[in-house]
């Protein structure tokens, strides 16, 4: 096979799926993440084809032009094509036609499909997620069933929060992520930027305090830039007065001392002045660098017992009175940070746990919001109450912690709901309780590499979208959903870890068992190297993928996961019914089993007989490549064709290693495209690579000469996408004749391959 860029055997095969004719989605609300709030049937269908266009309505052209172009960027990785962005009143058949002024609540949008596809936002951020749902329906498919969808959210506020203060997540993975939330309509991505083991932005006010790994000024711009075009605001969190070990170290005169004298690094002194002149310096140098309304001070986990700590009390009673309690310090604290917030323009956020009944003469500030991740201290409605507004980030399901507890999904998409709070409170006015996010803490940062954290979340992103969006849910039960995550697949572009050329990546794929939902067989095709399938604890067990059509397969790469399998084989199908033995072993060890072998099949299976641990079978990844020295023969060789649709569409775009570029022919039959191989050669598969012109009938031909012809395949079924045809012949020229347009456009191919 030609060799592509990691992220592009994904873009091939999903561009093959956009492309290929396929049934329209049927009840498309119910096949995106999260689910469409409101769906009306029509008659018909829309589809996406190789003329369609992204057309702005000119009258909102200022409002919506930048969202066009990112859609136009984000379809075309789908698409293996440019698609281009015009202005115009009324959209032509196939076209994307994006507008505003829908009625339908902030942040929503009526998507109408019928000769085009019509998305109209109630505002900018609406009309940007019509765009995500129509991404995920063509993923799936090019068609979509006529109809009109409403959609909106529920809850404002829908994210991600990751602990950079304890482990360093790369800017390429912050990237990714804030494309991966706006794909599933989250709207949130809070950077906790300082904790225990480090303080992770460049500082020109305290250049001392900063970490090895830390994020440039000029990062934190581009990744701010990246959020704002994907409607992804970022909240900044530098947590004081506790956690702040990474900041003290090199201030050890403001770190909080008892009464023997023991310094503790991990509270700040808020009896000494200097510890307001370095968190003003601090909060000063980086309000400005962030444009959210929000800034949030973490105010979490602070001192538990203050009689150790005399110096917070006097300090107490001679700001706040002499009736004042040690508390009152940190109250005091939390109020003048949020007056120094507030000045700057910007909304202070808190965690709650710090906010407790009668153990102050004052409290914080009302206009204060209060993130609620534990029940410590005041309710969710006694916060209320205060006149606070509060957000929901319980600890159960919401907190990924590396290392120790895991969110429960099945609970998650079954039981619970953004208005359900940890510790089971409730609150009479969910306005007041602006939404969730997901919470991957670092407390052990070693435990997991970034691979498997971008892993281990998401399906547990997918369900926050659900349900903060708050439309119906498209399956009753978690397990019966995730057949549609898995289809709306992961955000356009999103990388894969394994090398070009994996045959078995995003293929249908079926095991005998999984151990629980959380392991499910996808997982081992994703190209992710940080999921995994994991079967149940039986011999035998096996996982079958889908090839899609008789492949020569030279090498088989196992990825397994501790639990492996101590005797397996390798099997090839036609019909995953007879089975033939290609690799067999009693001895396995685990690790990466890295395969040589021989054989032709659609199906691939691992028939694991006896297990290496008590576990089960448990496979990161199963991959599948071409014969070494097999190269795509008509890569680059002389090429001649019937005709040419324009000159931007030449025959030698079909055989230039790109899934980008094609040939096109004149809309006529017959048409054909011929390659000159170079010499006489055993041809032994062909590869068709469609796009939306395809031939429904055509025969594939050899020759000597370039005269006279003999066909090795024919057929009078085509249905385009990506044709991988198992022949038997050789000659020095190979033609593709086609006969029989399935469409009103000629033939055009990305490309053809032959070995």
């Amino acid at each position: 096979m030609r060799l592509r860029p990691l992220a592009t055997a994904m873009t091939v095969a999903i561009a093959a799926v956009i492309l290929a004719p396929a049934p329209a989605t049927a009840a498309p609300h119910q096949q995106t993440v999260p689910a469409m709030r409101q769906w009306t049937a029509g008659t018909g269908s829309y589809t996406f084809g190789a003329a369609s266009r992204i057309v702005v309505d000119p009258a909102y052209a200022t409002q919506l032009s930048a969202d066009a172009a990112t859609f136009a960027e984000d379809l075309a990785i789908l698409a293996g094509r440019t698609v281009s962005v015009v202005q115009q009143a009324t959209p032509a058949t196939g076209d994307l036609f994006l507008t505003l002024g829908s009625t339908d609540p902030a942040e929503g949008y009526t998507m109408t499909a019928g000769a085009s596809l019509r998305i109209q936002g109630r505002d900018p951020a609406g009309a940007f997620y019509g765009t995500r749902s129509a991404l995920q329906l063509l993923r799936q498919s090019p068609s979509i069933a006529a109809g009109t969808a409403r959609d909106w959210p529920t809850k404002p506020e829908r994210g991600l929060m990751v602990d950079q203060g304890r482990k360093f997540f790369t800017v390429d993975w912050l990237r990714r992520h804030l494309k991966e939330l706006a794909y599933l309509k989250l709207n949130v991505f809070h950077f906790h930027l300082s904790d225990t083991f480090g303080f992770r932005l460049e500082s020109t006010t305290h250049p001392e305090i900063v970490s090895a790994q830390h994020y440039t000024k000029q990062q934190i711009q581009e990744l701010i830039s990246l959020g704002t075009k994907y409607h992804v605001a970022i909240v900044p969190e530098i947590d004081m007065p506790g956690h702040m070990n990474a900041i003290l170290a090199p201030h050890p005169e403001l770190q909080l001392d008892n009464q023997s004298g023991q310094r503790d690094p991990y509270f700040l002194d808020l009896s000494e002045p200097g510890a307001y002149t370095l968190a003003q310096d601090v909060i000063n140098e980086y309000l400005p660098l962030f444009p959210s309304r929000y800034w949030h001070v973490g105010a979490d986990e602070y001192v538990s017992n203050y009689a150790a700590y005399p110096q917070l009390l006097t300090y107490a009673r001679a700001h706040y009175g002499a009736s004042a309690t040690a508390k009152d310090t940190y109250y005091g604290f939390i109020n003048w940070v949020n007056d120094l917030v507030r000045a700057g323009g910007k909304t202070l956020r808190m965690w709650n746990d710090g906010i407790k009944s009668g153990d102050g003469t004052i409290n914080p500030a009302s206009n204060i919001v209060v993130e609620f991740w534990f029940n410590y201290g005041l309710t969710p409605q006694q916060l209320l109450g205060r006149g606070h507004t509060v957000a929901n980030e319980s600890w159960d399901p919401t907190y990924y912690v590396l290392g120790g507890d895991k969110p429960d999904n099945v609970w998650a998409y079954e039981t619970w709901q953004p208005e359900l709070f940890q510790g089971g409170g409730t609150v009479t006015d969910p306005a007041r309780n602006l939404g969730s996010n997901v919470h991957v803490w670092c407390d052990n940062p070693n435990a997991e590499t970034e691979d498997q954290i971008a892993a281990g979340i998401k399906y547990t992103l997918r369900v926050l979208a659900q349900q903060t969006w708050g439309s119906a849910k498209p399956a009753a039960t978690y397990a019966a959903w995730l057949p549609i995550a898995d289809a709306v697949g992961r955000s356009p572009g999103w990388p894969t870890d394994t090398p070009a050329g994996n045959l078995a990546l995003g293929k249908p794929v079926l095991a005998s068992s999984t151990e629980t939902v959380n392991f499910p067989a996808t997982n081992a095709v994703d190209g992710s190297y940080g999921s995994r399938w994991a079967s149940t604890y039986v011999d035998p067990s096996w996982i079958r993928v889908d090839l899609g059509a008789p492949t020569a397969l030279g090498r088989v790469v196992l990825r397994w996961e501790a639990a492996y399998g101590r005797a397996y084989q390798i099997q090839l199908s036609n019909d995953a019914s007879t089975w033939t033995t290609v690799y067999s072993t009693t001895t396995g060890d685990g690790g990466v089993d890295d395969i040589t072998l021989s054989g032709t099949g659609r199906y691939l299976r691992m028939n694991g007989t006896a297990r290496g641990t008590s576990w089960g079978y448990s496979l990161y990844e199963i991959e599948a490549y071409a014969p070494a020295g097999n190269p795509n023969r008509a890569l680059n060789r002389p090429v001649a064709v019937s005709s040419t649709e324009t000159a931007t569409f030449p025959g030698s775009a079909a055989v230039d290693g790109s899934s980008a570029t094609r040939w096109s022919s004149l809309y006529v039959d017959p048409s054909w495209i011929q390659v000159d191989l170079g010499a006489t050669v055993a041809v032994n598969r062909v590869v068709l690579r469609w796009e939306a012109a395809y031939g429904r009938a055509y025969q594939i031909q050899v020759s000597a000469d370039a005269t006279n012809w003999t066909t090795i395949y024919t057929t009078n079924t085509g249905d385009g996408g990506v044709d991988d045809l198992a022949v038997s012949g050789s000659g020095r020229y190979l033609r593709m004749l086609g006969t029989a347009r399935a469409t009103a456009w000629g033939y055009s191919l990305w490309e053809v391959e032959v070995y």
